[in-house]
C-alpha cells in the first residue's frame, strides 16, 4: 500500500509518517503548497498513491476570522482536489475533520454520534465541514474527526495545548483557563495508529469508508486538562477558571464537543485510551 500524507511536517502528518516507516510519502509547503489547486493534480498523478490521509490544514481558529479564502482554500477547496485526483485511479483518501463542526450544538450534554447533525460557527469549523461535504461525495473516503491534538512528548516542533501549559506553568504561580468548553484531548500517536487501521495498513483490512469519531474517551474542560498536565509535571500552579466569553476570543468555541468513539471501536482496531491514561504516556515517553 503505498500512503502519501499531506501535513507532513505538522504533528499528525509527522507521527503518521514516522509510523509508515521508510516508505512514507510525506508533502507539505516545499513539495505541495496546497494553496496551489492546479498543482495538487499533476502531484498525486506522479506519485499516484493507493490512499492519501490529509492532515494538512489551516489551523488557526481566530486569524481565520479574517484570512476567509485562505482558509477555506487549504481546508475545503484543497480536499475536494484531493479527493477528485485519487478517484481517477480508484483511490481513496481519509479527510481528518474536527469537534469543531459541532460547534453551534449548544443544548448538547452526551457524545456526539456520527448521525448527530453538525452546526459549524466561525470559519475555521464551516471550512472543516465543507471538507467533510465536497471529500464524501467521492465513494472511497473515509473522515475522521477529532479533538485537541497534542504530539508526542520528543517532538520538539509541535504546538499544542500541553507544550504551552509547561511553559507558562514553569513561569507562573497562577493562570486563568477556560473551564465551560467540555472536550477530549487526544494524543496524536493514539490518533495516528487508529488512522492507519482505518485505511488498512500493515496488512490489515480497510475499515468500511465512511465518518469516524476517533479521540481518547471521557471528557474534560481546557481547566481540567491543564489541571492534570500540572499534577504529572510537579508543577505548582493555581488556576483561577473562566467562561469563554472573558477568553474573548474572535471565533466561537463549542461549548461541548465531547465525540462518541464507539463506531470506531467496534472495528476492533488499536484502543483509545482515557485521556488521563494517554496524557500519562506522554509524560511517561
Amino acid at each position: 500500500m503505498k500512503i502519501v500524507v499531506t501535513g507532513a511536517y505538522g504533528q499528525l502528518g509527522k507521527e503518521i509518517c514516522r509510523q509508515i516507516g521508510p516508505n512514507a510519502v510525506g508533502v507539505d509547503l516545499d513539495t505541495l503548497d496546497l494553496t496551489k489547486l492546479d498543482a495538487i493534480g499533476p502531484k498525486l498523478r506522479e506519485l499516484r498513491p493507493d490512499v492519501v490521509v490529509n492532515c494538512a490544514a489551516y489551523t488557526a481558529v481566530d486569524k481565520a476570522e479574517t484570512e476567509t479564502e485562505f482558509a477555506r482554500t487549504i481546508n475545503a477547496l484543497a480536499a475536494e482536489r484531493i479527493a477528485q485526483t485519487v478517484a481517477e485511479w480508484d483511490g481513496a483518501v481519509l479527510q481528518v475533520s474536527t469537534d469543531y463542526v459541532f460547534c453551534g450544538n449548544g443544548l448538547q450534554t452526551k457524545p456526539f454520534t456520527e448521525i448527530d447533525a453538525p452546526k459549524p460557527q466561525g470559519v475555521y469549523a464551516v471550512t472543516k465541514h465543507e471538507a467533510e461535504t465536497l471529500v464524501s461525495r467521492y465513494p472511497k473516503h473515509w473522515i475522521t474527526r477529532t479533538c485537541g491534538l497534542y504530539a508526542r512528548r520528543s517532538d520538539e516542533a509541535a504546538k499544542n495545548f500541553v507544550k504551552t501549559m509547561l511553559r507558562v506553568g514553569a513561569a507562573n504561580k497562577e493562570l486563568k483557563i477556560v473551564d465551560d468548553q467540555h472536550c477530549t484531548p487526544t494524543s496524536v500517536p493514539q490518533l495516528a495508529r487508529a488512522i492507519l487501521h482505518i485505511v488498512g495498513f500493515g496488512g490489515g483490512r480497510p475499515a468500511p469508508f465512511g465518518l469516524y469519531h476517533v479521540t481518547q474517551t471521557g471528557e474534560t474542560t481546557w481547566r481540567g486538562f491543564a489541571e492534570e498536565i500540572f499534577r504529572l509535571a510537579r508543577l505548582d500552579v493555581k488556576i483561577q477558571p473562566i467562561t469563554t466569553a472573558e477568553y474573548g476570543a474572535p471565533s466561537p468555541r463549542p461549548a461541548y464537543s465531547v465525540l462518541d468513539t464507539s463506531k470506531y471501536h467496534a472495528l476492533g482496531g488499536p484502543k483509545m485510551t482515557t485521556w488521563q491514561e494517554a496524557l500519562a504516556e506522554y509524560f511517561a515517553e
